[in-house]
This record gives structure tokens, C-alpha cells and sequence, in this order.
């Protein structure tokens, strides 16, 4: 890996920690990013020369409050400071205290920024978007894709939302029980979102993103802690580890995805698989369903298969129904439709997702499941077309290399039959 991959993946890694505790010592939400910003550059030009830190989040945590403190003094005095070259000496000296810093201190940190960025006084939807810029630093871009909504649009969402916590006066402390309780489910939502960004990548970018499904599934174990008796945090844990431990089967060797159903199932994560699959049993006990919970129960379906003809397909079926009950979405519905075109065929599945395309006309995997569908019914000029929608809205090289895969076999597909058809 490159001296400037490695660095992205630390930094990457490390900011949610670096910007929860810049945070805590400035109280100011500007003030943290900008000095999180300062350290990174900081990172990028000292660390190539000098090799990386033992704990690349200290380090940029003491970079970061010492650059924002000398910005508050330049502002105060007008007077520049000299060179950097002239306050530090070639060993580094903001690596040997960072890594006297005492970690332990950073450890609610985290849960403390999410909450903040999840306050009351916003809608649902600019809490997940702030928490997620803010915390994870994921790009406008592929915020609004996971909402289904244009860059535009998001950024203005982020906006508001930075100018409300702002004039809001928001108390930079970790919340009481009562408040907590109250910001739950859109923390839990956000930290859903950031595994999705995590786990929805191309081969390539799978080792340098993986930080992030990491750090979800920290986060779900952290919130588990705080609440311990509530069903639906246990869902999300489940649901992360269940999915997570996936991630070894889902590229082959020459970086293209692999669907579940062809999966190398020896490859799936034992131990994660374990875990997730005893807190969704946990959960289910409690008798309080929620969102979490039946996506983690469909998730355990598909674990619990040894081989895909094993597969509960009426279970995931009655799940994903009960899902759409619970939380009408335009995706819940696609998904269901998989387990459809398994239980009744592609025609069925056909005409539950036609109403679809409206809302998701902007969707990869609606074009994607479209083509499939429709090359099983033999219907290969229109297939081809949703293939080539898809390619159009692939987010990633391998998302359009795994079409590409599809057309070629339509093209056989389509050989074969007109073959049939003139003998």
C-alpha cells in the first residue's frame, strides 16, 4: 500500500475518535473540523517523511487542539508565529506525547459527537446527514446516494443543520438517559449508514473503507452497553456482524462481486456469525419488533443456509413483508422481490417491482434486479436496456463489471434462443 493509501485509511479510521475529543476540549463544532483539518495536512506532510505513529488518532488529536490553539492566539495577539521548522525539532516531538496521551479518556468521545450531531432541535434526516459528514467524513456525494436524494440537496441539509446546532447553543456534554433514549433511533440509523458506506465499496476499496464497517459495529456494541435491555440495538448489532462477516466471499480473485447465492460459504466469518446470531435469538425473546431486528432475522436466514438451496425463502419472504408493513420503503420492496422471483418466479417478481420505477429511476440495484428478471423470462431486448441503465448508474467499477458479466451471458442467452428458433 502507498505511503498517501495508508495515510487515507488512518485518517479515515481515526476521525470520528480525533473530531469526538477536538470536540470535547473546543466545544465548537467549526472549530473541531477545522483542526481536525489542520492535523490531517499536518499527517500528509509528516508522515511519509517520518513514518506513522504508533496511534495515528492521538497523534492527530494533539496536532489538531495545538493548531487551533495557536489560530485562537494568532487572532488574539495579530502576531504570526514562526516557522514550523523552528518550533519543532527533527524527532517529532508531537509524536512522543501523543503517545503518552491516555486513550481511555477519548472512550465516550464518540457517542458523545453522535448524539450532539443527533440533537432533538433537527430533522431525522439532517441529524443522520451531519453525523454522518461530520463523524465519519463521508463525502455529500455518496451521502445523498444513500438517501436518494441530489448532492445539491444534501449539502444544503448538512448546512442547516451545521447552522442550527450553532444557534441551538447545544451543550457539548454527553446527555442524560432521558435524552439519550429520545435521540436513539437516529443514532442507530446514522451508524447503520456508516457501515453501508463502509461495506458498499469496490474490491480495491474495500481494505482502505473497512475502518468504517469496523467502527459501525464498535459503535453498535458501545450503544449495547448503554442499552442494554432494548431489542432493537441488539438488531442492529446482529445485523452488522451478520452482514460483516460476508465481507471475506464477496469479491473474487479478480476483484468482481460475487452474489450471496455463489458465494464461497467456507469463507464467511464463524465467530461474527456466532455473535450476531445470539442477539437477534435475544432480541427476537423480547417480543418488540423493529426494523433492526427483522433485517438482522432475514440476515440470520441467509447465515444459517449451508448451502443456498437451504435457504428459508418463504421465511425471508414473510419477513420482508412484515418490514414493509413496519417501514414502507421503495428498497424493501425490491428485496423483497428477490424472495418472490425464488418462491413464484421472475413474472411475479416483475410486476412487484414495475410500480417502483418512479421512486427509484436514479437506483443501481433496480435496474440491475430489472435485467435479471427479465433475462429469465426471455425477454432480451428489454434486459439489455435495464443492463445498460444499470452500467449507467454503477457507483463502482465492480458494480459495472458485474453487469457487464450479465450482457455477455445475454447475448449467449440470446444466441442460443434465435438458434432454436431457426432449426
Amino acid at each position: 500500500m502507498t505511503d498517501i493509501a495508508w495515510i487515507d485509511a488512518a485518517i479515515t479510521s481515526a476521525r470520528p475518535q480525533a473530531i469526538g475529543a477536538l470536540l470535547r476540549y473546543f466545544r465548537d463544532l467549526d472549530t473541531a473540523e477545522e483542526a481536525f483539518q489542520d492535523a490531517c495536512l499536518r499527517a500528509l506532510k509528516t508522515w511519509p517523511q517520518k513514518g506513522p505513529p504508533r496511534d495515528p488518532a492521538a497523534w492527530l488529536i494533539f496536532v489538531g487542539r495545538n493548531a487551533a490553539l495557536d489560530s485562537v492566539r494568532r487572532g488574539k495577539r495579530q502576531v504570526p508565529l514562526p516557522e514550523d521548522d523552528l518550533l519543532s525539532d527533527l524527532d517529532d516531538a508531537e509524536a512522543d506525547m501523543a503517545d503518552r496521551l491516555d486513550g481511555n479518556q477519548y472512550r465516550d468521545d464518540i457517542l458523545r459527537l453522535l448524539f450532539i450531531c443527533c440533537h432533538p432541535d433537527l430533522p431525522a434526516t439532517q441529524q443522520i446527514a451531519l453525523a454522518l459528514r461530520v463523524v465519519s467524513g463521508i463525502p455529500v456525494k455518496q451521502i445523498a446516494r444513500a438517501f436518494l436524494v441530489g448532492e445539491a440537496a444534501m449539502e444544503q441539509r448538512i448546512t442547516r443543520a451545521k447552522a442550527r446546532v450553532s444557534a441551538a447553543d447545544v451543550p457539548f456534554e454527553t446527555p442524560g438517559a432521558p435524552e439519550r433514549a429520545g435521540r436513539l433511533t437516529a443514532v442507530a440509523a446514522m451508524i447503520y449508514l456508516v457501515f453501508n458506506e463502509g461495506y458498499t465499496v469496490s474490491s480495491e476499496e474495500a481494505p482502505l473503507r473497512a475502518p468504517l464497517c469496523d467502527e459501525a459495529i464498535r459503535l453498535a456494541r458501545l450503544l449495547l452497553r448503554l442499552f442494554p435491555a432494548e431489542p432493537e440495538v441488539m438488531g442492529l448489532a446482529a445485523l452488522l456482524l451478520l452482514q460483516h462477516s460476508r465481507a471475506p466471499a464477496r469479491f473474487d480473485e479478480t476483484g468482481s462481486i460475487v452474489l450471496l447465492e455463489d458465494q464461497d460459504r467456507t469463507l464467511w466469518n464463524r465467530a461474527m456469525i456466532a455473535e450476531g446470531l445470539a442477539l437477534i435469538d435475544k432480541a427476537i425473546r423480547h417480543r418488540r419488533p423493529g426494523p433492526y431486528q427483522l433485517q438482522s432475522a432475514i440476515a440470520a436466514l441467509h447465515a444459517r443456509a449451508a448451502r443456498p438451496q437451504d435457504t428459508d425463502w418463504a421465511g425471508i419472504d414473510l419477513l420482508y413483508q412484515a418490514l414493509e408493513r413496519l417501514q414502507p420503503s421503495p428498497v424493501v420492496t425490491l428485496n423483497r422481490a428477490v424472495a418472490v422471483s425464488k418462491l413464484h418466479g421472475a413474472q411475479a417478481a416483475l410486476e412487484m417491482i414495475e410500480p417502483l420505477a418512479p421512486r427509484l429511476s436514479g437506483y443501481f440495484y433496480f435496474f440491475g434486479l430489472k435485467g435479471a428478471l427479465l433475462q429469465q423470462l426471455g425477454r432480451f431486448g428489454e434486459a439489455r436496456t435495464a443492463y445498460d441503465h444499470a452500467i449507467a448508474l454503477a457507483g463502482t467499477a465492480a458494480e459495472a463489471a458485474h453487469i457487464r458479466l450479465h450482457l455477455d451471458r445475454l447475448q449467449q442467452d440470446g444466441a442460443e434462443a434465435d438458434a432454436k428458433a431457426s432449426s
